[in-house]
């Protein structure tokens, strides 16, 4: 029998149009002889529509364009509380029973452990990481602290809260000089590159600071590591991870931002495999099957890292629901490594079954 799994996508966060994205070409890719699938679109108000045409489309040309959920896109649907029951409900009392739930929901309410603790308590299986690794991989703040306690190399930094801004802005102007310039202020827990600025001299540190605090109470000043080229790595499994080949990222924009992600189309360009030699290559497989470990992920995560001149690395974080549209870093690497995109996602499947199961035998799991 096919399996029915729940594309769920969207969501609350500042990151939903980039999930639709993602979804859709999760969608595309999905072996229909094997599986049944049950596209789920959360609008920005957190209500869970069924699609039956599937994830909007992207639109070229400006960020209006983006794909959106709303209440139009279809009828509303609810997951059934009941542990175990594994099922979704219609308005009118009809149900569908679920196998599995990927989701597709990048940023806060869907990639911080928010969604995972929801599926946890319904007893349905889903892919990624859990709980911990999820609210960890979001929370970037927190996720340095446990990189660097694991001996991981880091980007130096300064964790800023919206009240310390507000009582004291003199003093965290001091950290910031303490950095040097240029830097970054990104918001703590939040991805896409939303709300990131770069900062080039302390004339530009409010405006970018106050960026930062649109998106949450929590925020990052990063020292920008100027002479790095960017590195990416994929990794996948539970208990016994394996890493990709590595990948490079080379912006024509300042930096790799929103609008050179996913607004313009000549906005960066990605080099797979990675022009480096064996060693390092080496290197960065080690570093970001540990980091990986050391933040408690599963299932997938991309691991970022900045290659210094001299052959250094450093971790600059862990994704754990990276970009899954056809031309995202994730993907693309597996392929070249020789998983193709449909066997990835049967590997994610296969790998969130397989938790699950674990999980239900030690008593954690319905």
């Amino acid at each position: 029998m096919k399996r029915r799994i729940v594309i769920l996508f969207g969501g609350r966060s500042a990151e939903h149009e980039v999930s639709c994205v993602s979804a859709r070409s999760v969608m595309e890719a999905l072996d229909l002889e094997r599986y049944e699938a049950i596209p789920i679109g959360v609008t920005k108000e957190g209500r869970w529509q069924l699609m039956p045409g599937g994830p909007p489309a992207l639109s070229a040309g400006s960020e209006a364009s983006l794909p959106r959920v709303t209440e139009e896109s279809g009828p509303e649907v609810a997951l059934d509380q009941d542990p175990g029951a594994r099922a979704l409900i219609e308005r009118d009392g009809s149900r569908t029973q679920i196998d599995v739930v990927f989701p597709v929901m990048h940023g806060p309410y869907g990639e911080d452990g928010s969604i995972q603790g929801f599926l946890e308590m319904a007893g349905v299986p889903y892919v990624g990481a859990g709980v911990l690794g999820s609210a960890v991989g979001m929370d970037k703040a927190v996720q340095k602290v446990l990189l660097a306690a694991a001996g991981i190399p880091i980007v130096e930094c300064e964790v800023v809260h919206e009240h310390e801004w507000e009582e004291d802005p003199e003093g965290v102007e001091a950290r910031a000089r303490r950095l040097g310039y240029p830097l970054f202020a990104k918001p703590a827990t939040l991805g896409s590159s939303v709300g990131i600025t770069k900062v080039h001299g302390p004339e530009e540190l409010r405006a970018a600071i106050g960026e930062t605090f649109r998106y949450g109470r929590k925020s990052l000043l990063e020292k920008s590591v100027e002479d790095a080229r960017e590195i990416e790595c994929a990794v996948l499994g539970n208990d016994d991870p394996v890493a990709s080949i590595a990948g490079e990222i080379v912006p024509t924009h300042e930096f790799y931002d929103y609008e050179a992600k996913y607004l313009d189309e000549h906005g960066a360009r990605l080099v797979i495999p990675a022009d480096i030699p064996q060693e390092t290559l080496a290197e960065v497989q080690r570093l970001a099957i540990a980091a990986f470990r050391a933040i408690d992920c599963a299932g997938m995560a991309r691991v970022d890292f900045f290659l210094r001149p001299a052959g250094k690395l450093i971790v600059n974080e862990v994704n754990t629901i990276p970009g899954f549209t056809q031309i995202s870093m994730y993907p693309k690497l597996w392929e070249a490594s020789g998983v193709s995109y449909r066997e990835l996602i049967d590997r994610l499947v296969e790998l969130a079954l397989e938790r699950h199961e674990l999980e239900r035998k030690k008593g954690t799991g319905v």
